[in-house]
């Protein structure tokens, strides 16, 4: 059976599948980063995890992986295969698409980064599926997003493109790590809201998935807080939707796993705030934890497609100029005449 591999490299673990050719995910493993081992032993963690799943698929499934697609954080300079930055796992400047190729026998390697390779999967099978222009937008440690247009993601002329976390909607607010004041991500990520509800509530230990339970008992404490939190998001959001005009917004991560406690307050947070622009539908993504695997499969796929269309334009020119030439050598063409 044809299949692919997939990898999405997380912070503290890694997600891997072989997924086939209609999408589905026929084997699943999971795996410690080791990141506390530094940056090298990182990189080798990944590249042995690809190359047990290459035996796997080769026992199972009597051949090896056709290609393989790899999601990771930070920077990412997807064209030249290069994993730029990454804070959380101290690499700079990883040829990732050459060490993996390496590794698994020379097959063609995909590299992409993690919110962008999730968003792509939510857009093509997930909540996004089906709207022209949708925002990928996952609320985890920080913020990120994936701008969806069509069947794929814009990555923008550096790969920085749909970095809403870093949106000031606080200006001269909380400082954030990218050395601003006031970004999105330091008030509405899951992150923010579980260290302003440890502050509120007096509890070292509580965090967002508490908060959220605290507002649905109707704690007022709680509410504040969450209000807070869905106020600096509706902010973030609607300037994004006056640039972008998405159709729909897909809103995931951590604090999305709080449904209705969220998604309720934020509708109406977000409608408050538009004037001229089109109220887009914002939903829930569906694919959960998964959506980086299922990405990274489909960056895999798409490569072999785009590589076999890339054989099929070079056999046709091949052909076109054979042609050509036979023409040029027949007595009996125009050209012939004429020049007779």
């Amino acid at each position: 059976m044809r299949h692919v591999i997939a990898l999405d490299v997380g912070g503290t673990g890694m997600k891997a599948a072989l997924v086939g050719a209609d999408g589905t995910l026929l084997h699943e493993a999971r795996r410690a980063t080791g990141r506390d081992r530094g940056p090298e032993a990182v990189v080798e963690t990944i590249l042995g995890f690809a190359e047990d799943l290459r035996t796997l698929g080769h026992e199972r499934y009597g051949e090896s992986a056709a290609a393989a697609g790899v999601a990771v954080p930070g920077i990412v300079d997807a064209e030249n295969g290069i994993a730029v930055y990454a804070a959380n796992l101290g690499w700079r400047d990883v040829p990732m698409r050459e060490l993996l190729s390496r590794r698994l026998g020379g097959i063609p390697v995909a590299l992409g980064h993690d919110v962008r390779t999730g968003g792509l999967a939510e857009g093509r099978i997930g909540a996004g599926n089906g709207a022209d222009r949708f925002l990928f937008v996952p609320l985890g440690t920080g913020i990120a997003g994936a701008i969806g247009i069509g069947d794929r993601i814009e990555a923008g002329a550096h790969g920085y493109a749909g970095e809403i976390g870093h949106i000031v909607v606080r200006p001269g607010g909380t400082a954030c790590g990218c050395g601003q004041r006031g970004c999105l991500e330091r008030y509405a990520s899951a992150s923010a809201v579980s260290q302003a509800w440890a502050e509120a509530s007096g509890d070292p230990d509580a965090d967002a998935a508490d908060c959220a339970k605290a507002v649905e008992s109707g704690d007022t404490t709680a509410l504040r807080v969450w209000q807070d939190a869905v106020d600096a998001l509706a902010d973030g959001l609607v300037t994004a939707l006056t640039l972008l005009d998405p159709r729909t917004l897909v809103i995931g991560g951590g604090l999305a796993e709080a449904g209705e406690t969220l998604f309720t307050p934020l509708r109406a947070a977000v409608e408050e705030r538009v004037t001229f622009q089109k109220l887009p539908s914002i939903v829930p993504a569906a694919l959960g934890d998964t959506a980086g695997c299922l990405g990274a499969g489909l960056l895999a796929w798409d490569l072999l497609a785009e590589q076999q269309a890339d054989q099929h334009d070079q056999q046709t020119d091949q052909h076109d100029d054979q042609h050509e030439q036979h023409d040029d050598h027949d007595p009996h063409s125009t050209d012939s005449e004429v020049s007779a």
